[in-house]
Parts: structure tokens; C-alpha cells; sequence
């Protein structure tokens, strides 16, 4: 009898039905006791939060915060017109319409030809949500205040807070009702029950919410930093993963229930064969997460806390409540596709995924080859990634700052929607001569001062977001080398900074989390070479996804660049996720491969996993697609990066080459161990 048929010699642990209720029901009210009593943790947003730790604008927001101006920020009001409303008394009107909102502006300027005119306004906000509240109030002012035949907008460091901040205004709700229900029909389509896909749709869901609640609430203890991204990204990671481990459980369930006339013995042994590779998967997961904790940035540290924390609500909840819940339910809930005792099990089945197998038992090499060269032509893209995204290239759809920004570039000089800042601590004279010194700064002046600290606001003749003004920052700061405790911050600087930081990450975090993958695979398959081969496909889908993900961002999506972020985030979910699928498949290749021998045991391992390991990784692919609904680029590319990439993995790479190279090696897929019971069976 093979694996999946015959009965073990000793006796199964069974659930009895009083303590399936207790087993399903106490997490999941102790799940909505917490969702009622805590809710999601809450901690105030700091200016470093986003910038690389040590690097020189972070330094500089520091010396910042020290110059007491109560959270001052400046707003740009661009005033524009055709004719010549801005001339004459006309600026006078402009004038007390910005002071209208009660705030102080700076001198109005003129462009030259008229056309345009702009004024600097100090915002005074205690936080993100108050400088919302300030540029929305501005913005309302502005338009009942300019003459006719004037338009007003909003631009500048606080005008582009404010409509980042506007981006997220209900985003994550939008998040969750699109992952729910991307899942929801996914689940549909793949059992073809319309009661059984609400079952882990209501365990992964509830997971979520409590994933979200335990992950704020500690960060929050821990003053750990997040942004408005990190709980989307949660979000879709518990929905993604949580409903891939609960697809591998039900599949190993129904093809159980066809073994056993008692559906507790069913779901005790398709428990029992299922933990392994889910606690295999998550705890590599959940490490490869932790990998974040070691990045420069904090909000990326956030992140990678609070996956984590999403990783373990997730498989917790698939491994103790959907059991539980599933045995109470009884086999109706497969209807109309009730599993019957006597069915022919996955593993012996004559289904697509089978005769699949048993073309790539005929031809294992030309598959090698043939699949080996499909992943390196898509991975030639990666030799032309170019990263680092311009302010107005963050947005899918063009905000009223960024746009103003423009507009106010054509008329100014390029860098008055963005100035930079230098911090300093040196004599404020000598710093502001040796800024008007040097190259590409159009003007510079002293904007504020307090302990001991003094802001100089630069504008730089260079475009924001171009490699002129890279260049022109990095010119700045070889100038200002001289002055003890001088810093250069302000948008591009950041984003130079972002760069360098972002670089550092992928040096530093990436080989570990290849190494927590093959160490997971060395400890769980107890091999050397099959881990190896693993990794290697797995980097293979890596790079194969990055490169024609990198023809379709510069196609037909029209980018220029990825965000500096997108790389690091891509590896990490599709090396860490895609080892899910190497293990769901090798697992059960091994169970297999000690009744069968290895060649036999992939084959009938390839039939039981190939139908799930296809539906999760579909589901999966869609889930980081849904990110597409946030109106930023770096998650938008991110779904796009990680889809490709599962999908090749599932389709490609999981289904054709890791069979393959079993097929190709026999036993020595498993060197030094031995799996196969005997010598020689099964094709050895």
C-alpha cells in the first residue's frame, strides 16, 4: 500500500467532537476579544523614520527637530494665470489671500514673464495629521480667495506630505476588500463548493485582523516605526500565505477522508503529515523576515517585524482553528464534490498533474535544459535595472503637489518646489558663505535657528530627481566637509541617501536570507544536495521575474527606474514564499520516495501537490497583484515583481525543473541521506 492508503500500525490521536468545538472556538473568541478590547497600536510618525540610520540627511533631520520651531514645516503656494492678474495690485490680493489662513508668508515672487508666481508658507503642524489639516485648509482658503482667472495649488515639502498622507485616506480598508475577495473567488473556483471556500476565508480573515492588532500594539511597546504601507503589506501576506497553508491542509484532508471512514482520523492524519512542511515553511518564512530587523531604514525594520508577527497568527490559526472547524462541519462541506472512503487517492490518480509528471519521468534532461534557458533569457533584463524613483515617478496618479511642482519648475529655477537644507552647528555665517560658494546653488538663506542649530534653506539649479541634482548634493556636502557638525538634508539629499542605504540593505540582508533558506532545507530534508538545487531554482525564479519585470516596466508600463526598495522586498517574499512550494513538493516526495524510490515518489508526489501547489501559487500571484490598488509605484511594482515571480515558480519552475532534476539524480537527489527503503526500487 502507498503512503496515502495504508493505515499506520499504531493508533491515531483523534479530536472528539466536544473538544473540536473547544479547539475551534476559544482562539477565535480570544481573536475577537483582542480585536474589541486593544485595537491597532498607535504611535506618532517621526521625520527618521524613513531614512537609513547614520546617513547624512538623517543627521540633519535630527539637528532639525533640535530647532524648536514646533514642527514648522513650509508649504509653496504657486499661483499661475495667462493673463496678468499677478502684476500690480494684483499682488496685493495674492497676499492677503495666503494670509487669509492665518499664516505668515514670505515675500511674493514674480516670474519674469508674469505668468507665474509663488510664496513660501511656514505650516505649523504637532504631526502628519496636522499638516494634512493645514495644506487642506490652505487649499480651501486659496480658492475662494484668488481673483478669477488665477489658479492656486499647493506644492512644496508640506503640500507633497499631505497628498502622500491623501493617498493612504482609506487605502488599507480598499486593500482588505479587494484581497478578501480575489481570495474569495480563487477559493471558489478551486474546490467548486460554495460552502467550503468560507471555511479558511473566516480563519485567514480573523488571522488578519489579529495579526494587524499584535503587530501594531507591539511595535507600538516597542517603538518600533511603521508607515501607512506596513499593514497593507501585512494584510496581504496573512490573506496570501495563511490561505496557502490552508489549501495544502484540505487537500491533504479530502484526499484522507477517501482512506478512512472517520473524518477525526482523516484530519488527525492529514494534520499529522501536514505540520511539518507548514511549520517548515512559516519558521523559514518568519526568519527570513527577521532578516528586516538588520536594515538601516526603520519603517523597513517594521515591516519585517510585523510579517512576522502575521506569519505566526497565520499559520497558528490554519494548524489549531481550521481543523477544528473543518471536523465539525463533517464531509458535507466538500459538497457538491463530497469525498467518499475508497477514492482513489491524488497520488495514484491519472490527473493532469500526473500525466505532467510522466512527461517529465520520459525527458527529465531536455526539460532541464529547455526550462534552465527560458529562466536565463528572462533573467537578461536584470543586467539593465536601474533604481532610484524621482518624486513625481512615486504617484500612479499625478497629485496636485507634484504637478504644481512641475509647473513651478518651468518658471523658477528647478529645485524651488524642493529646497534643500543644511543643518548646522558651525558659525551660521561661514557655513551660508561657503553654501552661495558653491556649484549649482542658485540661492541660499538662513530659515531658522534654535539650540545652538541653524537651517539654511538652498535652492539648487537642478531638476529635482535627476542625476544633476545628485550630483549637485553630493558637490554640497564636499563643500560643507570642513564644518564640524553640518548636514545636508531636504528631499534630494534623502533620496541619495534612500540609495546608498538601500544598497547596503541587499548586501547585508540578502545572503542571509539565502542562508536561513538553505539551512531550513538542510535541517528539514537532512541533504546536501537537494537544498542546494532548491536555492538555486528558487534564485533562478528571482531573477527571471526581476528581468521581465524590468521589459514591462520600461514598455508597456512606461518607469524609468524601480524604487530603491522594490529589489530588496521582491527577493525576500519570493525567495522566503517560494520555498514554500519547494517544500510542500519535496516533503511529500520524501514520504513517497521511502514506499516508492525517489523517481517513482516525485511522480506520485507531483500528482497529490501539483493541483495545490498550482491553485496557491495563483492565489498567491493575485493577492500582490491587488497592491496595484494603492496609487504608488514601489508597490505597484512590487505586486507586479512577486506575481511573475510565483507564478514562474508554481507554473515553471516547481511543476517542471525541481521534478526534473529528482528524475535526473534518483537517490543522489538526496545525498548523504538515504530515503528510499531499498536499493534499487522505483527507478533508484
Amino acid at each position: 500500500m502507498s503512503p496515502s492508503t495504508r493505515r499506520p500500525s499504531r493508533a491515531l490521536p483523534t479530536v472528539a467532537p466536544r473538544a473540536a468545538w473547544l479547539v475551534a472556538l476559544a482562539p477565535l473568541l480570544l481573536a475577537l476579544l483582542a480585536l474589541g478590547l486593544l485595537g491597532e497600536g498607535e504611535r506618532e510618525q517621526r521625520p527618521t523614520d524613513s531614512l537609513p540610520r547614520g546617513l547624512d540627511s538623517t543627521l540633519a533631520a535630527e539637528l532639525d527637530a533640535q530647532v524648536g520651531d514646533d514642527g514648522q514645516d513650509v508649504a509653496i503656494v504657486l499661483f499661475t494665470s495667462d493673463g496678468d492678474e499677478l502684476a500690480g495690485a494684483g499682488r496685493s490680493v495674492l497676499d492677503g489671500a495666503v494670509r487669509a489662513v492665518g499664516a505668515v508668508p514670505r515675500s511674493l515672487t514674480v516670474a519674469e514673464d508674469g505668468s507665474a508666481a509663488f510664496v513660501v508658507v511656514p505650516v505649523t503642524a504637532a504631526s502628519a495629521t496636522d499638516t494634512v489639516d493645514r495644506v487642506d485648509e490652505l487649499r480651501a482658503v486659496l480658492a475662494e480667495q484668488v481673483p478669477e482667472g488665477v489658479t492656486a495649488q499647493v506644492t512644496g515639502p508640506a503640500g507633497v506630505q499631505a497628498d502622500l498622507a491623501k493617498v493612504f485616506d482609506g487605502a488599507n480598508t480598499r486593500l482588505l476588500l479587494a484581497t478578501a475577495s480575489v481570495v474569495a473567488i480563487l477559493l471558489v473556483l478551486t474546490y467548486r463548493s460554495p460552502v467550503l471556500w468560507l471555511v479558511p476565508l473566516l480563519v485567514v480573515g480573523i488571522a488578519d485582523r489579529l495579526a494587524a492588532v499584535l503587530a501594531t500594539q507591539a511595535m507600538a511597546a516597542l517603538d518600533v516605526a511603521w508607515n501607512e504601507s506596513t499593514v497593507g503589506i501585512l494584510s496581504v501576506l496573512v490573506f496570501g500565505a495563511g490561505t496557502n497553508y490552508a489549501l495544502l491542509l484540505i487537500s491533504r484532508y479530502r484526499d484522507e477522508l477517501g482512506s478512512h471512514a472517520s473524518r477525526h482520523e482523516a484530519m488527525s492524519l492529514a494534520l499529522r503529515r501536514t505540520v511539518e512542511p507548514v511549520l517548515a515553511s512559516a519558521t523559514t518564512v518568519v526568519l527570513g523576515l527577521l532578516t528586516l530587523l538588520l536594515s538601516l531604514t526603520p519603517s523597513t525594520r517594521g515591516l519585517g517585524l510585523a510579517c512576522a508577527i502575521g506569519i505566526i497568527v497565520a499559520a497558528s490559526f490554519v494548524l489549531v482553528v481550521l481543523p477544528a472547524l473543518l471536523v465539525l462541519f463533517g464531509r458535507w462541506v466538500f459538497w457538491p464534490r463530497v469525498p467518499r472512503e475508497g477514492a482513489t487517492p491524488l497520488a495514484e490518480s491519472t490527473s493532469l498533474w500526473r500525466r505532467v509528471g510522466g512527461v517529465v519521468q520520459r525527458r527529465p534532461a531536455v526539460l532541464v535544459g529547455t526550462t534552465t534557458a527560458v529562466l536565463a533569457l528572462l533573467a537578461i533584463g536584470l543586467l539593465r535595472v536601474e533604481t532610484g524613483l524621482g518624486r513625481a515617478d512615486q504617484f500612479l496618479e499625478e497629485p496636485e503637489a507634484i504637478a504644481a511642482g512641475e509647473r513651478l519648475a518651468e518658471s523658477f529655477p528647478a529645485g524651488t518646489s524642493s529646497p534643500t537644507e543644511v543643518l548646522t552647528r558651525a558659525d551660521a555665517d561661514d557655513v551660508l558663505r561657503a553654501v552661495e560658494d558653491s556649484a549649482a546653488v542658485v540661492s541660499a538663506r538662513v530659515a531658522g535657528a534654535g539650540g545652538g542649530v541653524t537651517r539654511i534653506d538652498v535652492v539648487l539649479d537642478a531638476e529635482p530627481g535627476t542625476a544633476a541634482a545628485r550630483s549637485a548634493v553630493g558637490s554640497l556636502r564636499d563643500d560643507l566637509a570642513g564644518f564640524d557638525d553640518t548636514h545636508v538634508g531636504g528631499e534630494e539629499a534623502t533620496a541619495l541617501d534612500e540609495r546608498e542605504g538601500a544598497g547596503r540593505d541587499r548586501w547585508v540582508v540578502l545572503p542571509l536570507i539565502l542562508g536561513v533558506v538553505l539551512l531550513a532545507l538542510v535541517l528539514l530534508l537532512r541533504s546536501a544536495v537537494a537544498p542546494l538545487l532548491l536555492v538555486a531554482t528558487v534564485l533562478a525564479t528571482y531573477a527571471a521575474s526581476m528581468g521581465a519585470s524590468w521589459w514591462l516596466f520600461t514598455g508597456p508600463l512606461g518607469f524609468d527606474a524601480l524604487d530603491v526598495q522594490v529589489p530588496l522586498f521582491a527577493f525576500l517574499f519570493l525567495v522566503a514564499l517560494g520555498v514554500d512550494y519547494n517544500i510542500f513538493l519535496v516533503t511529500r516526495a520524501r514520504e513517497e520516495a521511502r514506499e516508492h524510490g525517489t523517481r517513482d515518489g516525485m511522480l506520485r508526489a507531483l500528482a497529490a501537490t501539483g493541483g495545490v501547489i498550482t491553485s496557491a501559487g495563483i492565489l498567491l500571484g493575485a493577492v500582490f497583484a491587488v497592491l496595484g490598488v494603492l496609487p504608488l509605484v514601489v508597490l505597484a511594482q512590487l505586486g507586479v515583481v512577486v506575481c511573475l515571480g510565483v507564478l514562474l515558480d508554481t507554473l515553471v519552475v516547481r511543476t517542471v525543473l525541481v521534478p526534473a532534476l529528482a528524475m535526473l539524480l534518483g537517490e543522489r537527489f538526496w545525498w548523504p541521506a538515504r530515503v528510499a527503503a531499498s536499493a534499487g526500487r522505483g527507478g533508484q
